[in-house]
């Protein structure tokens, strides 16, 4: 049934585009603010911020270039439809940075993914998304982040910085600073209510996700291909992975499938990371890196149905207060070590001192799952990750 609301036609310029902004009763909240797209925006210089109160869509029948810095300030929003393509030019200029109370909502569909890469279409030539949530960190109240100088991390684990869905990224990764490098996919202090499911982080040049704290929960992610850290995690995130894919080069470039931390600097720092990862496989490559899951800095996890394949290491526990959590106490289940494994478990305490393995810190299970698909790509993943 058609409800009364007031339309209000707006010009507003943001990125040189004129919108129109429904405002409605509270009683209309299907009718959201939407904006008219391709009267006066520039696709083919796609820059600048979405400040307080705007709302920027894209046109999923345009390609939008990234010729610089995209900044979705407090209260703003960047609306990115299925099936639209950005295409970076800018190297080190070219990302998108979402601050504390700014949302993105990038939601692709298994046939319409969103795509963001770049136009060399070469590992590492653009930078990649970051995300500032108001989550709890360890790191102390607040953080910044190392690029943009965005703050992150507060009180509010259930914040919501947006929805991100069926999104591929590509070729990020390029040098930010001589010490600092973009990953494929930022996360700091990223609340729970924020959606990131089906993201695929595909040859960029350093790790593919990373999560600094927060709360956010991740679902059916795939990291194939990337020179660093397939999955990562550090600083007191608390969430949950579900299904995730990792794949090494096939020349071995790369280090760990999944590496997780929980302060580099203080290994006892609350709230401790601690989160819950069901559903993984880790498929290594023919050198370099030998661990598929490395443990540390007081880091606390549990993993179940993990399938471990082309690794020397499966879990590599270090740490005093990591080897505490997990030696003896059942937290690893349902892993599936292929042959060419060498070691699948070891502990090192902080001294560096090998430390004996207790029954029960894991169990094998010859028919676990992993991803969905053993050793295989799984269905989730085929066809929008660039899986095949």
């Amino acid at each position: 049934m058609k409800k009364n609301c007031l339309s209000i036609f707006a010009a507003v310029l943001i990125f040189g585009s004129a919108f129109v902004i429904n405002s409605c009763s509270k009683e209309d909240d299907e009718i959201a603010t939407t904006a008219v797209v391709g009267i006066a925006q520039d696709p083919n210089n796609f820059k600048g911020d979405v400040t307080s109160g705007q709302v920027v869509t894209l046109d999923p029948t345009k390609v939008y270039v990234l010729n610089g810095t995209v900044k979705v300030k407090d209260g703003g929003k960047l609306v990115i439809p299925a099936g639209t393509r950005i295409v970076a030019t800018a190297g080190a200029s070219s990302y998108v940075l979402v601050e504390q109370g700014g949302q993105i909502y990038a939601n692709g569909t298994p046939a319409s993914p969103v795509s963001f890469t770049s136009s060399a279409a070469t590992t590492g030539t653009w930078g990649g998304i970051i995300i500032c949530g108001k989550a709890p960190i360890n790191t102390g109240t607040t953080g910044t982040s190392e690029v943009g100088a965005a703050t992150y991390g507060g009180t509010s684990a259930a914040d919501i910085s947006g929805s991100l869905t069926y999104i591929r990224i590509e070729n990020a990764g390029i040098n930010f600073s001589t010490t600092v490098k973009f990953n494929g996919l930022s996360l700091f202090g990223v609340g729970s209510g924020t959606k990131v499911e089906n993201i695929a982080l595909i040859s960029g040049a350093e790790d593919g996700i990373q999560l600094y704290g927060g709360s956010v929960n991740v679902t059916n992610i795939v990291s194939v291909g990337n020179d660093d850290d397939a999955f990562v995690w550090t600083d007191g995130w608390i969430g949950t992975a579900n299904s995730v894919f990792t794949q090494r080069k096939t020349n071995g470039t790369g280090n760990t499938g999944i590496k997780g931390m929980n302060n580099a600097s203080n290994s006892s720092a609350t709230p401790v990371s601690s989160p819950i990862l069901k559903n993984i496989t880790l498929l290594g490559g023919t050198s370099g890196e030998s661990n598929a899951i490395s443990l540390s800095s007081g880091t606390y996890a549990s993993f179940d149905n993990v399938v471990v394949s082309n690794w020397a290491k499966g879990f590599s526990l270090t740490g005093d207060a990591t080897v505490t959590y997990l030696n003896g106490q059942s937290k690893i289940t349902n892993v599936f070590f292929d042959t060419n494994v060498t070691s699948k478990v070891t502990a090192t305490s902080t001294s560096g001192a090998t430390v004996t393995l207790l029954s029960n810190t894991y169990t094998e299970k010859s028919d676990a799952t992993g991803a969905g698909n053993k050793m295989g790509n799984p269905a989730w993943a085929i066809g929008w990750s660039g899986l095949l």
